[in-house]
Parts: structure tokens; C-alpha cells; sequence
């Protein structure tokens, strides 16, 4: 299935994994690309001199185009320059201004995206010079900026740009998420939730049961989980703990219930406390359930754990049966 996404980047499918945080490493990233789609490193929160090694052990299982994801709340240049000279040539950016980073990935022939939550942010990327654009819906998982849903935000953002391509994200799981925003233009979809729920993300059992239980009401978008990223909106799974939050009238930071204990450790005794941003990942132990369980709405859809091939294989067969549907139902 060509677009102008797939055309751009050199990939089969237009199916990107979105840079889910600690899940979002070599293993997964390879297996969405050699799958036909874009695979994505989560490189912000790793030590610079960690980011090389990480590209480069993600080019030693696959050969097909990557991306990386860097989080603009804090300076990345140092990360950039390191992934760049790995030989980094996608990079997607998000949540600040993408304009002190365009030439520098321009200047080695790279691609720059951007994640955007209004047509408004949408023109002011491509004007600084960004070439891709992700239209992300409030119905995402995780860190979630804008406020509008993915359906009217997609429509505005490809009627903003045209013709730079622009990836949906936020709400979807399955292919008719993928045939639809493609309805609505985009070219191509951005998927989380669904690859946290994948074989190769590494996400700890106990997250992947309450994944698996949950339906499209199961999540709450909140800033409840702001130790290690302050004031940073974002979508996670309800649970007791998030029940007691709201119980007790969504007190601030300070006097939060059970703020400071420790809900769990890293293999190596590192503590990690309540309302931590620590994603619920292999090499963790504790009380799984008080961690920040990110979630989108799309959660509802996502049933079983899946290898990311298959994942990638399921997606495009249910999209062009979904699209052919469509077609066959407005024939005269």
C-alpha cells in the first residue's frame, strides 16, 4: 500500500510504532521495520553516550528505514548529534520547537516530523521546515499535548499542509483505525498501545493482563504521574490507586496520597515511587499496579500479545478489507 509517507521513507506499509518510552528499543524497533512498517527508538531519557550504541545495535537487526524519537521538553541536541553520526535519518520531535534541530538533520539528507495537536502548530512546523507531521488525537496513550480527538484533528492538519504527509495518531489498534484515517488523508497511522501489547516491547505480564481487561472507558487523562516529567498531560489506565486520587478531590503534587512510597525496584534496587513516569517494563519488581500504566482509548481493541510482524500483518489485511468495504458500499 503506497502513500506519501511510504514513498518518502522507502517502507512497504504505512504503519508506524510510536516511540513508547522504555518499550520503544532495538528489539521492537527492528521487528516493525523488517515487518514493512517504521520502527521507532525512544532515545530521550538514555544517557548521550548510550544513544550511538543503541542505533547502532537496532541497524545490526535490521537494514530497512528506523526512526528515532526525541522529547523537546529538555535540550536534545547533545542526543541528536550522537544519533545523527550513528546514522540516524529519521527523527520525529515533539513537545517544543522544532526549529533549533531542522538543519542539523537536514544536513546529513535526514527527515525531520513533528508531533502536533493543532492545524496551527502544523503550519508553524512545516514553515520552520519540517517534513512529516504527526496529528496527535487526545485519545492517545501517554504523553498526550493537544486537546482535540484524532478524527477532526487529522482533517484539519492534512487541509493545513498539504501536501507534506501527515501520520494519525491517538485511537488506533486495528486496520479500520488505519483505512479511516487514510479516508481522511493521512498517510499513514501511529500505533502504541497496540505495540505495547507485542512480544518484542517487553512489557511486564501483570501491565499486559490489565491491558488485555480493559475497554474504552478503562483510562483516565490526567497529570497525575509527573515525578521524573512535571506538568506533562498524558493517558494511562485507571486504577485503585487513580480511584483513590480522584476520591480524595485530585489533591496536588505534595499531598497526594501515599506520595513517596516506594511501589517498586529496578533488578539492580533502584526505587521507583508513587506517581513515578517509569514505564512497567522487564527488569522491574513490586507493586505493578501503582505504576503509570500508559494506556490510549484504542485499549478496548487489544485483546492478545502478538509478535510485531503479526501485528503489522493483521493491521494491513483488516485496512484493505475495511477499505474495499467501504468502496463496495458507496458503488452506485
Amino acid at each position: 500500500m503506497a502513500t506519501a509517507l511510504t514513498e518518502l521513507l522507502g517502507i512497504d506499509v504505512p504503519i508506524v510504532q510510536a516511540p513508547i518510552g522504555g518499550f520503544a528499543q532495538p528489539p521492537l524497533a527492528s521487528a516493525v521495520s523488517n515487518a514493512g512498517g517504521l520502527g521507532t527508538l525512544a532515545l530521550s531519557w538514555l544517557a548521550p553516550e548510550e544513544v550511538g550504541p543503541t542505533v547502532e545495535a537496532t541497524q545490526a537487526l535490521t537494514d530497512r528505514p528506523f526512526g528515532i524519537n526525541l522529547v523537546l521538553e529538555w535540550p536534545q541536541h547533545e542526543r541528536l548529534r550522537a544519533a545523527l553520526d550513528a546514522g540516524a535519518r529519521f527523527v520525529s520531535l515533539t513537545w517544543g520547537d522544532p526549529s533549533p534541530y531542522v538543519r542539523s538533520i537536514h544536513d546529513v539528507g535526514g527527515l525531520v516530523a513533528l508531533t502536533v495537536g493543532s492545524a496551527r502548530e502544523a503550519r508553524e512546523a512545516v514553515a520552520a521546515g519540517v517534513d512529516v507531521i504527526v496529528a496527535q488525537g487526545w485519545e492517545a496513550g501517554g504523553h498526550v499535548r493537544g486537546e482535540v480527538a484524532t478524527l477532526p484533528l487529522v482533517r484539519a492538519v492534512v487541509d493545513a499542509v498539504h501536501p507534506a504527509p501527515v501520520v494519525a495518531a491517538g485511537g488506533l489498534a486495528d486496520g479500520r483505525g488505519l483505512a479511516a484515517v487514510l479516508a481522511l488523508g493521512a498517510s499513514a497511522g501511529w500505533y502504541g498501545t497496540r505495540f505495547v501489547m507485542c512480544e518484542e516491547a517487553l512489557s511486564l505480564p501483570r501491565y499486559r493482563e490489565l491491558l488485555a481487561a480493559a475497554d474504552e472507558t478503562s483510562t483516565l487523562h490526567t497529570s497525575l504521574f509527573d515525578i521524573g516529567w512535571p506538568n506533562a498531560p498524558h493517558r494511562v489506565l485507571r486504577t485503585p490507586m487513580t480511584d483513590a486520587w480522584e476520591r480524595a478531590g485530585r489533591p496536588s503534587p505534595g499531598q497526594r496520597p501515599g506520595e513517596g512510597d516506594v511501589v517498586a525496584r529496578w533488578s539492580d534496587g533502584t526505587e521507583i515511587v508513587r506517581y513515578d513516569t517509569t514505564s512497567p517494563r522487564a527488569g522491574l519488581e513490586g507493586d505493578i499496579d501503582a505504576l503509570s500504566l500508559w494506556a490510549g482509548q484504542s485499549v478496548g481493541s487489544i485483546r492478545n500479545v502478538m509478535p510485531a510482524a503479526e501485528i503489522v500483518r493483521t493491521i494491513m489485511e483488516d485496512a484493505r478489507a475495511a477499505l474495499g468495504s467501504a468502496a463496495s458500499a458507496l458503488a452506485p
